[in-house]
């Protein structure tokens, strides 16, 4: 099939490669930049943990100056995607949750009940749940950090606007709902040849926009994994 990758750099392109490997044709239109805070206030330690979910989190903080403090902490991933990048930050005790906010909530609950430090949630600047909220509902002390932010993109990439209008484009990518709400944005002017094709989505969240715009080709993932969103996707025949 041919596939248009819609998520941010770098992960677009391990997406990309292993969609290839499947005998797939890719195009990338990368909608979001992801944009590091570099002076983003930490607070004062002492920290139960660190909980991360995206790995932009885990990317951001690998250049942060205070990046020292925080390596000896256990840290609580989302997913396995984060727990990598956790990972190649330098953190060494890590652990993913291996689902969404709710089940990380779960895990922190499950192994920090009764401690009196906070948990380090290092997010993005606009969060699609409230995982601070139900660790609070817990009885868990959380300090929300913002470490990284999503510039928009303005407009697809002139290459992939034209596999757009011309129907050269069997699928659509999405994971994230700031991401597709952006591909809604930005296919304004060629949104019937835009929603044609098969959308795959990362969650019931990020497929909302798709169908208030009035898309009828979507699926959604089993799990919000990248390795559940690929499985969608059928191979090529050969």
């Amino acid at each position: 099939m041919r596939l248009l990758i819609t998520r941010p750099e770098p992960d677009n392109e391990r997406t990309a490669t292993a969609l290839r490997a499947l005998g797939h044709e890719v195009m990338l239109a990368p909608l979001l930049w992801i944009e590091a805070v570099a002076d983003a206030d930490l607070g004062a330690p002492p920290w139960a943990a660190v909980l991360l979910t995206s790995a932009n989190g885990a990317r951001a903080i690998a250049s942060h100056p205070r990046l020292g403090e925080l390596l000896g902490l256990p840290v609580l991933a989302v997913g396995g995607g984060t727990a990598n990048a956790a990972r190649e930050a330098g953190f060494a005790d890590v652990i993913s949750a291996d689902g969404d906010a709710r089940d990380l909530a779960r895990l922190a609950a499950e192994r920090f009940a009764g401690s009196h430090r906070p948990l380090l949630y290092l997010a993005g600047e606009d969060r699609s749940g409230d995982l601070a909220g139900g660790l609070m509902a817990r009885g868990l002390s959380v300090r929300t950090v913002v470490i990284y932010r999503a510039a928009k993109a303005s407009s697809f990439p002139p290459a992939v606007r034209a596999a757009l209008e011309q129907g050269r484009i069997d699928g659509v990518l999405h994971f994230s709902r700031r991401s597709v709400e952006n591909f809604v944005d930005c296919s304004r002017d060629v949104i019937k040849q835009a929603l044609s094709p098969e959308h795959y989505c990362l969650s019931e969240r990020a497929a909302e926009p798709l169908r208030l715009a009035g898309a009828t080709r979507i699926r959604v993932a089993a799990h919000p994994d990248e390795a559940s969103l690929l499985a969608l996707v059928a191979p090529k025949p050969h």
